[in-house]
């Protein structure tokens, strides 16, 4: 019996020294930020657990594939973030290769700036629904119409037009805006103005694009390529 009690004594003090590490004692504390290290902390300690429970009564087999499966959770869970964060990167990388071959293109996106080029101005809009009359308006940088177009009946979607500049260039600053009704009814109509991609930049994993009229816009802005 003396044996014994010896024996269980000097487990014990082995156990609390094997448990040192586990508790910062040894000085050992620096964080466990990952996964990975919580993980192999674990594991640690339930080897220790196994090399000094008591025969007489071992650890529940339960509880410790419980703990295990606790872990392994979030070590995938970590794993997944990683795997996401990596396919963000090469998506925005895609995105990058993909907006090069826009530089030099002609794009749509919502606003009211002419186009101007070879003396014929051009301009986009999206009609909510059919109008039985639609009216072109120019406008000078000052915002006073200069001129004025009938386009006559629109279906639903979007529709293009050309307006005979003249002698003014793109410099000009020349605006438009549409009017749309139905017997007397308002009809809703977004403008859409061209521009040109002249460069693609890439900053905090965002595509942005830099307009010849527009200047640095998010791609997302873009309404349709020509």
């Amino acid at each position: 019996m003396s044996t014994t009690a010896t024996g269980t004594t000097g487990t014990a003090a082995a156990s609390g020294n094997q448990y040192a590490f586990l508790n910062g004692n040894s000085g050992a504390k620096s964080a466990l930020n990952t996964a990975k290290e919580q993980s192999d902390r674990f594991l640690k300690l339930l080897t220790t657990q196994l090399q000094n429970q008591d025969p007489m009564n071992p650890m529940d087999n339960a509880q410790m594939t419980s703990q295990m499966a606790q872990i392994s959770t979030v070590t995938g869970i970590e794993t997944m973030n990683t795997s996401i964060q990596a396919l963000g990167s090469q998506f925005t990388q895609l995105q990058a290769l993909q907006g090069a071959s826009l530089v030099g293109r002609d794009v749509l996106l919502e606003g009211d700036r002419l186009a101007i080029g070879d003396g014929v101005g051009l301009g986009s809009f999206d009609m909510a629904a059919p109008a039985g009359s639609v009216k072109l308006e120019v406008l000078n940088a000052s915002g006073q119409v200069v001129d004025e177009q009938a386009l006559g009946a629109k279906a639903a979607g979007r529709h293009n037009f050309e307006w005979d500049a003249g002698s003014v260039t793109d410099q000009a600053g020349y605006r438009f805006r549409i009017t749309a009704n139905t017997a007397g009814t308002s009809i809703a109509a977004t403008p859409l103005m061209r521009d040109q991609v002249q460069a693609v930049n890439i900053g905090n994993n965002t595509l942005t694009l830099q307009l010849a009229r527009n200047g640095s816009v998010g791609y997302d802005s873009i309404q349709s390529l020509n």
